[in-house]
């Protein structure tokens, strides 16, 4: 690492108030902006180039607390090195120093899939649809390198600043077929509302189990709210759904049209064998209808055209999307100078050496599934098989300067409190609710509870102080984003009083989407 690329030392470093207002330096050029995001073995961060703008996502990883976390560092490298996608989060390069590993990747200024979800409502059929074509597309192009993600969902999949899909977080990503030739995978891992069934009873197919968590994200996406707790026969909603009884009379099926259905009793089948694939989940009506094509016109995804990465459109989308990379200050050391202006090279891996070629393939069992059990970076609630039911999600925000570029996000709003009144009537406010609450530096207010299924839900409200006035930013770091969504809106419906209200500034309409 050269030394103007070295992290600089604490003596070196820009003071900042420990929250989000404010900012520091990293390296020599580059603002440490704010946290992104929290996981097992470390954070992710915000830099800033002060004279470009380019922002970019910093994940931390600290070997010295966190030593086993070196085989989950180079599986994920490994798998992100042969990405290159228009809707896969890239990869831009690793550093090490001082025992702290650095992984740099794409930053996503237009927030998360889940924030555009409305609890118990969802969103429009043609933006569900322009969605769901994008993650489809994105899916098809790890299958075809032989990869599969197994921990599909919307807090996974964010959103470029022109609103497209970027699917995020290979913690439990695997390879499932290498030189052609394709294996079963034995690991139970995932998110329980999103699994596929035959994933809790092992061994099960790579690609039939992404395609099924296609299709409950779809759900998810047109009736703002999950299918199933779980797809067991303990749970009563999957069973009647299995079983064909009574389930088209409840919610979530009841919001949804004959279409929508049609297109995923096909793709919810509980059998892998006769579930769609990706090819023919694109001939289905739904996908090539047209849901009021006077909106978003420009940026419905042709279907077939879409899905094929060989195709002259998706070449012509890909060599324009290389003229905006990043610069290569964060290039890793053992990638060429070039990667970021030429195409992905091809790197030989030893996949044995870094657990991709099997998931149980090891000499010591035991050390095998210790390895499993910390290959994610977000730390999963459930240790037994990696089945996460709860999850960190790299929760993003940035600006057009160090301190008030934000990314799109409906958890937010101004109030007409000071700070420290801020706090105060915010804290008094969680307690009456009855979530458990902690005030840390900075001011940043951490909630906690338990949601309708009884996983745990964290989420952080921080308090900014932009152009004169506050900002109540919300960001959800561990559970569901849907939950989260609910406790926000019951919190802000509490302080309606103090929210500000009025005519609304340029700054303030771009800081909480209100953009005319």
């Amino acid at each position: 690492m050269s030394a103007s690329l070295m992290p600089l030392s604490e003596s070196q470093k820009v003071d900042g108030n420990g929250g989000d207002g404010g900012a520091r330096e990293f390296v020599e050029g580059w603002t440490l902006a704010q946290t992104l995001g929290e996981g097992a073995y470390g954070e992710v961060k915000l830099l800033i180039n002060r004279q470009t703008g380019e922002a970019v996502a910093m994940k931390m990883v600290d070997l010295k607390k966190h030593p086993d976390a070196m085989l989950s560092v180079r599986k994920e490298v490994c798998i992100q090195k042969l990405l290159q996608d228009k809707h896969i989060l890239r990869y831009f390069g690793k550093r090490s120093h001082d025992d702290v590993e650095y992984l740099f990747l794409e930053y996503a200024a237009g927030g998360e899939l889940f924030d555009r979800i409305e609890p118990d409502v969802g969103m429009a059929q043609h933006e569900a649809q322009r969605y769901f074509l994008q993650l489809l597309s994105g899916v098809q192009y790890l299958h075809q390198h032989g990869i599969a993600h197994r921990d599909l969902k919307p807090e996974n999949l964010l959103l470029d600043e022109h609103d497209n899909i970027k699917i995020s977080d290979f913690g439990m990503a695997t390879m499932f077929r290498y030189k052609g030739k394709e294996r079963l995978l034995d690991t139970r891992c995932g998110t329980l509302p999103y699994v596929a069934p035959e994933v809790l009873v092992k061994p099960y197919h790579a690609q039939p189990a992404d395609i099924w968590s296609c299709g409950i994200i779809l759900v998810t996406m047109l009736a703002g709210e999950l299918a199933w707790d779980q797809p067991s026969t303990n749970c009563q909603e999957f069973k009647n759904w299995t079983d064909n009884e009574r389930w088209s009379t409840q919610t979530p099926w009841s919001k949804l049209d004959t279409l929508a259905i049609s297109l995923l009793r096909k793709v919810l089948a509980t059998n892998p064998t006769y579930r769609l694939t990706l090819e023919k989940i694109l001939e289905h009506k739904w996908c090539n209808m047209q849901f009021n094509e006077n909106e978003h016109s420009h940026d419905l995804v042709d279907s077939a055209a879409a899905l094929d990465i060989h195709s002259p459109k998706a070449k012509r989308s890909r060599q324009h999307s290389s003229k905006h990379r990043l610069t290569n200050h964060f290039v890793d050391d053992t990638i060429s100078r070039n990667y970021c202006s030429q195409p992905m090279p091809s790197i030989p891996l030893d996949l044995t050496d870094v657990g991709l070629a099997a998931d149980g393939a090891n000499n010591n069992p035991a050390a095998a599934q210790e390895a499993r059990l910390n290959f994610c970076f977000s730390q999963p609630a459930l240790l037994d098989d990696l089945l996460v039911c709860t999850q960190m999600n790299q929760t993003q925000s940035a600006s057009q300067n160090v301190f008030h570029r934000l990314v799109r996000r409906m958890t937010r709003f101004f109030v007409t409190t000071r700070w420290d009144d801020t706090i105060k009537r915010l804290v008094a406010t969680i307690e009456r609710l009855g979530f458990a609450c902690k005030v840390g530096d900075g001011g940043v207010v951490t909630i906690s509870t338990i949601d309708r299924r009884k996983l745990r839900l964290v989420f952080k409200a921080y308090i900014i102080e932009m152009d004169g006035k506050i900002l109540v930013d919300f960001r959800l770091s561990k559970g569901c984003g849907l939950e989260f969504k609910r406790r926000f809106i019951k919190i802000k419906e509490s302080l309606e009083d103090i929210v500000l209200r009025g005519p609304t500034t340029w700054p303030i309409a771009i800081a909480t989407n209100a953009v005319p």
